[in-house]
Formats: structure tokens, C-alpha cells, sequence
């Protein structure tokens, strides 16, 4: 992420956040965009960086508007010519809002628009959540009851091979081995 530094001296970085309506045309929209980089150029700023939102809700309504544009600008640009863009900016058709802060020194950009659309791939709605915890439970159970079901059978083959004798062992050893030697089988 770049770290904003002003130019010189005499410069300092401004983070401007614009707000125009949802609802306009692409071609108004990038009407509006311009104009807004035309006004800081004639002020002689330099463009750093450009972060656009895309549309986001609003609180409440502005200017009869519930939704709208959000795009950030970082600018490096004279102190004493930000009142004057601050005026200017009131007056640009379409500009519902804006917003100029001083970033503290050291600040990092972070693209919204970026770590947006990386929340979106990545995120997990309450829906899916439930049902992947659902299943996890489901399986856990399932795991549970087939160690007991093992368990179950170990103990019961222990129990036949300690009831049987040695006696009866050897009984049945001979048993085993008439009837393999019996030739009157046919097959």
C-alpha cells in the first residue's frame, strides 16, 4: 500500500471523498469525475491516488437521493488553495456531498474498492454458516456413534472368545477337521 508523503514543503496530502447520486447516467457520472480532477488540477494539485466505492446506501436521503457514489481522491496539493476547492466543489452539478481531511502523517492507502470485493469472495452468510456448523455437527455425531458401534463389537467379541473353553476349543477343532475329512461330501 503506498504511503502518502506531500511533494515538498509547501504541499501537503488531502484525502477528498465526493458523493454524487446513484441514479446518474455512466456518462454523467464520469462528467462529474472529471470535472472534480479538472477543478485540483487548475488548483495545481497532484493526483496520488483514486479509490471509487461504487454505490452504497445512505443514512437517509439527500437531495431526494437514498443511495449514492462514493469515489476517494488523495491529492497533493497547497494548503492555502483548499478553500477555494472547498468552494468549488459545492457548486459542481451533482455533488451531493464532499469531504476533505488531512491524513495523519504516516498514513497508508488501503483501496476499499479492493478489500471490498476481496470480502465479498471470501464472506460466508449466516445461512451457509448455520449449515457448515450444521454438518460439522452431523458428522461429529456420526463419528461418535461409529466408535461406540467399534467398541460395542470389540467388547462382545471378547465376551464369545472368553466364554469358549479350551476344552470346547478342542472340540470344535476336532469337529472342524471330521468334516474336512469327510470324503462322503459331494459337491
Amino acid at each position: 500500500m503506498p504511503l502518502l508523503a506531500p511533494s515538498s514543503e509547501d504541499t501537503r496530502v488531502y484525502e477528498i471523498t465526493v458523493l454524487y447520486p446513484a441514479s446518474i447516467s455512466q456518462k454523467e457520472e464520469q462528467q462529474v469525475l472529471k470535472e472534480i480532477e479538472e477543478l485540483l488540477k487548475e488548483a495545481d494539485a497532484k493526483l496520488m491516488e483514486k479509490d471509487t466505492w461504487g454505490k452504497r446506501g445512505l443514512a437517509y436521503n439527500i437531495g431526494g437521493h437514498s443511495e449514492g457514489n462514493y469515489a476517494v481522491f488523495y491529492y497533493d496539493m497547497d494548503p492555502s488553495k483548499l478553500k477555494e476547492v472547498d468552494e468549488a466543489l459545492r457548486i459542481i452539478p451533482n455533488v451531493l456531498r464532499h469531504l476533505i481531511v488531512k491524513p495523519p502523517k504516516g498514513y497508508q492507502v488501503v483501496k476499499f474498492s479492493e478489500e471490498y470485493e476481496r470480502w465479498l469472495k471470501t464472506r460466508e452468510t449466516d445461512a451457509e454458516r448455520k449449515r457448515r456448523e450444521k454438518e460439522e455437527a452431523l458428522q461429529k455425531r456420526v463419528a461418535d456413534k461409529a466408535k461406540r458401534q467399534v467398541k460395542r463389537a470389540t467388547e462382545q467379541k471378547k465376551d464369545i472368545v472368553e466364554k469358549i473353553t479350551p476344552i470346547e476349543e478342542e472340540k470344535l477343532t476336532q469337529e472342524l477337521e471330521k468334516i474336512i475329512s469327510d470324503d462322503e461330501i459331494t459337491l
